[in-house]
Protein backbone atom coordinates (compact mmCIF):
# COMPACT_ATOMS: atom_id res chain seq x y z
CA UNK A 1 0.00 0.00 0.00
CA UNK A 2 1.43 3.40 -1.02
CA UNK A 3 1.96 6.41 1.16
CA UNK A 4 -0.95 8.76 1.58
CA UNK A 5 -0.72 12.48 1.01
CA UNK A 6 -2.84 15.48 1.85
CA UNK A 7 -2.97 18.55 -0.41
CA UNK A 8 -2.51 21.59 1.84
CA UNK A 9 -2.54 25.37 1.60
CA UNK A 10 -2.69 28.36 3.96
CA UNK A 11 -5.16 31.17 3.31
CA UNK A 12 -6.70 34.27 4.81
CA UNK A 13 -10.45 33.74 5.12
CA UNK A 14 -13.09 36.10 3.80
CA UNK A 15 -16.20 36.99 5.84
CA UNK A 16 -19.67 36.25 4.43
CA UNK A 17 -20.45 39.85 3.34
CA UNK A 18 -17.23 39.88 1.29
CA UNK A 19 -18.17 36.58 -0.36
CA UNK A 20 -21.60 38.02 -1.20
CA UNK A 21 -20.01 41.13 -2.76
CA UNK A 22 -17.66 38.87 -4.70
CA UNK A 23 -20.59 36.82 -6.04
CA UNK A 24 -22.35 40.00 -7.15
CA UNK A 25 -19.20 41.20 -8.91
CA UNK A 26 -18.78 37.85 -10.65
CA UNK A 27 -22.40 38.05 -11.87
CA UNK A 28 -21.77 41.56 -13.18
CA UNK A 29 -18.62 40.49 -15.06
CA UNK A 30 -20.43 37.43 -16.48
CA UNK A 31 -23.21 39.65 -17.85
CA UNK A 32 -20.69 42.03 -19.44
CA UNK A 33 -18.85 39.10 -21.05
CA UNK A 34 -22.03 37.31 -22.19
CA UNK A 35 -21.73 36.43 -25.86
CA UNK A 36 -17.95 37.00 -25.95
CA UNK A 37 -17.29 33.28 -26.33
CA UNK A 38 -15.10 33.34 -23.19
CA UNK A 39 -14.85 29.95 -21.44
CA UNK A 40 -14.46 31.07 -17.84
CA UNK A 41 -15.07 28.66 -14.95
CA UNK A 42 -16.03 30.79 -11.96
CA UNK A 43 -14.77 30.17 -8.42
CA UNK A 44 -17.78 29.67 -6.14
CA UNK A 45 -17.89 32.60 -3.69
CA UNK A 46 -18.07 30.16 -0.76
CA UNK A 47 -14.74 28.69 -1.91
CA UNK A 48 -13.01 32.06 -2.33
CA UNK A 49 -9.98 32.71 -0.14
CA UNK A 50 -6.76 34.69 -0.25
CA UNK A 51 -4.09 32.02 -0.69
CA UNK A 52 -0.97 32.85 1.30
CA UNK A 53 1.07 29.66 0.88
CA UNK A 54 0.35 26.73 -1.43
CA UNK A 55 2.10 23.78 0.21
CA UNK A 56 0.89 21.00 -2.08
CA UNK A 57 0.98 17.29 -1.30
CA UNK A 58 2.30 16.45 2.16
CA UNK A 59 2.81 12.91 3.46
CA UNK A 60 0.21 12.07 6.13
CA UNK A 61 2.99 11.46 8.68
CA UNK A 62 4.17 15.09 8.33
CA UNK A 63 0.74 16.76 8.54
CA UNK A 64 0.65 17.00 12.38
CA UNK A 65 3.90 19.03 12.32
CA UNK A 66 2.39 21.39 9.73
CA UNK A 67 -0.75 21.77 11.87
CA UNK A 68 1.38 22.60 14.95
CA UNK A 69 3.51 25.11 13.01
CA UNK A 70 0.52 26.91 11.50
CA UNK A 71 -1.62 26.91 14.66
CA UNK A 72 0.69 29.21 16.65
CA UNK A 73 -0.61 32.77 16.99
CA UNK A 74 1.07 35.47 14.91
CA UNK A 75 2.27 38.65 16.60
CA UNK A 76 0.83 40.94 13.93
CA UNK A 77 -2.20 43.21 14.14
CA UNK A 78 -5.47 42.40 12.41
CA UNK A 79 -6.00 44.67 9.40
CA UNK A 80 -8.46 45.65 6.70
CA UNK A 81 -7.76 44.74 3.08
CA UNK A 82 -9.65 46.17 0.12
CA UNK A 83 -10.46 43.95 -2.84
CA UNK A 84 -10.07 46.17 -5.86
CA UNK A 85 -8.80 46.26 -9.39
CA UNK A 86 -8.30 43.18 -11.52
CA UNK A 87 -5.75 41.35 -13.57
CA UNK A 88 -4.95 38.11 -15.32
CA UNK A 89 -2.19 35.51 -15.11
CA UNK A 90 0.04 35.01 -16.98
CA UNK A 91 0.89 38.61 -17.86
CA UNK A 92 1.30 37.84 -21.59
CA UNK A 93 -0.33 35.53 -24.11
CA UNK A 94 -3.54 33.63 -23.50
CA UNK A 95 -4.76 34.23 -19.93
CA UNK A 96 -5.49 31.36 -17.53
CA UNK A 97 -6.63 33.11 -14.33
CA UNK A 98 -8.81 36.20 -13.71
CA UNK A 99 -8.26 37.81 -10.32
CA UNK A 100 -9.24 40.75 -8.14
CA UNK A 101 -6.32 42.55 -6.53
CA UNK A 102 -5.66 43.79 -3.03
CA UNK A 103 -5.36 47.55 -2.53
CA UNK A 104 -5.00 48.81 1.02
CA UNK A 105 -3.81 46.04 3.30
CA UNK A 106 -1.48 44.51 0.69
CA UNK A 107 1.71 45.21 2.72
CA UNK A 108 0.17 43.61 5.84
CA UNK A 109 -0.99 40.61 3.78
CA UNK A 110 2.54 40.22 2.38
CA UNK A 111 3.92 40.35 5.94
CA UNK A 112 1.48 37.63 7.05
CA UNK A 113 2.42 35.53 4.01
CA UNK A 114 6.13 35.89 4.87
CA UNK A 115 5.53 34.62 8.42
CA UNK A 116 3.44 31.65 7.26
CA UNK A 117 5.87 30.73 4.46
CA UNK A 118 8.77 30.76 6.94
CA UNK A 119 6.88 28.35 9.22
CA UNK A 120 6.39 25.90 6.34
CA UNK A 121 9.98 26.22 5.11
CA UNK A 122 11.29 25.61 8.66
CA UNK A 123 9.71 22.15 8.40
CA UNK A 124 11.77 21.44 5.28
CA UNK A 125 8.74 21.55 2.99
CA UNK A 126 9.30 23.25 -0.36
CA UNK A 127 7.01 26.09 -1.37
CA UNK A 128 6.59 28.02 -4.61
CA UNK A 129 9.73 29.97 -5.45
CA UNK A 130 8.15 33.12 -6.83
CA UNK A 131 7.24 36.49 -5.41
CA UNK A 132 3.92 36.57 -3.56
CA UNK A 133 1.34 38.68 -5.42
CA UNK A 134 -1.71 39.20 -3.18
CA UNK A 135 -4.84 38.45 -5.20
CA UNK A 136 -8.17 36.64 -5.11
CA UNK A 137 -8.77 34.23 -7.99
CA UNK A 138 -12.35 34.66 -9.23
CA UNK A 139 -12.29 32.56 -12.43
CA UNK A 140 -10.12 30.31 -14.59
CA UNK A 141 -10.28 29.85 -18.33
CA UNK A 142 -10.97 26.33 -19.62
CA UNK A 143 -9.60 27.48 -22.97
CA UNK A 144 -8.40 30.97 -23.73
CA UNK A 145 -7.00 33.14 -26.46
CA UNK A 146 -5.00 36.38 -26.16
CA UNK A 147 -8.13 38.48 -26.97
CA UNK A 148 -9.77 37.17 -23.76
CA UNK A 149 -7.33 39.33 -21.77
CA UNK A 150 -8.65 42.69 -22.98
CA UNK A 151 -12.29 41.54 -22.84
CA UNK A 152 -11.94 40.34 -19.23
CA UNK A 153 -10.02 43.40 -18.08
CA UNK A 154 -12.56 45.64 -19.82
CA UNK A 155 -15.32 43.96 -17.79
CA UNK A 156 -13.33 43.94 -14.55
CA UNK A 157 -14.15 46.13 -11.56
CA UNK A 158 -13.02 49.74 -11.24
CA UNK A 159 -12.62 50.61 -7.59
CA UNK A 160 -13.30 48.74 -4.38
CA UNK A 161 -15.41 45.56 -4.59
CA UNK A 162 -15.30 44.81 -0.84
CA UNK A 163 -13.37 45.40 2.37
CA UNK A 164 -12.28 42.41 4.43
CA UNK A 165 -10.98 42.32 8.00
CA UNK A 166 -8.07 39.87 8.11
CA UNK A 167 -7.50 38.52 11.62
CA UNK A 168 -5.74 35.22 10.97
CA UNK A 169 -4.65 32.51 8.59
CA UNK A 170 -6.09 29.01 8.17
CA UNK A 171 -4.42 25.77 7.09
CA UNK A 172 -6.70 23.89 4.71
CA UNK A 173 -6.75 20.43 3.26
CA UNK A 174 -8.04 20.48 -0.31
CA UNK A 175 -9.74 17.52 -1.95
CA UNK A 176 -10.27 17.84 -5.69
CA UNK A 177 -13.19 16.13 -7.39
CA UNK A 178 -15.18 16.48 -10.63
CA UNK A 179 -17.80 18.49 -8.72
CA UNK A 180 -15.16 20.97 -7.53
CA UNK A 181 -12.83 21.34 -4.56
CA UNK A 182 -13.77 20.61 -0.95
CA UNK A 183 -11.82 22.39 1.78
CA UNK A 184 -11.36 21.25 5.37
CA UNK A 185 -9.85 23.63 7.95
CA UNK A 186 -7.08 21.90 9.93
CA UNK A 187 -5.58 24.76 11.97
CA UNK A 188 -5.85 28.51 12.46
CA UNK A 189 -3.28 31.14 13.41
CA UNK A 190 -4.83 34.23 14.98
CA UNK A 191 -3.29 37.69 14.63
CA UNK A 192 -2.75 38.80 18.21
CA UNK A 193 -0.74 42.07 18.28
Amino acid sequence: MGRKNQRLFIAADLPAPVRAALGAEQARIKSVLAGSGSSLKWVKPEHAHLTLVFIGNVDDARVPAVIDAVAADVGLSAFEATLEGAGVFPPRGAPRVLWIGIGSGAPALIELQTVMAARVEALGLPIEDRAFHPHLTIARWRESRPADRSQALGAAPNGVVARARIDGATLYQSRLSPSGPAYTALARANLTA
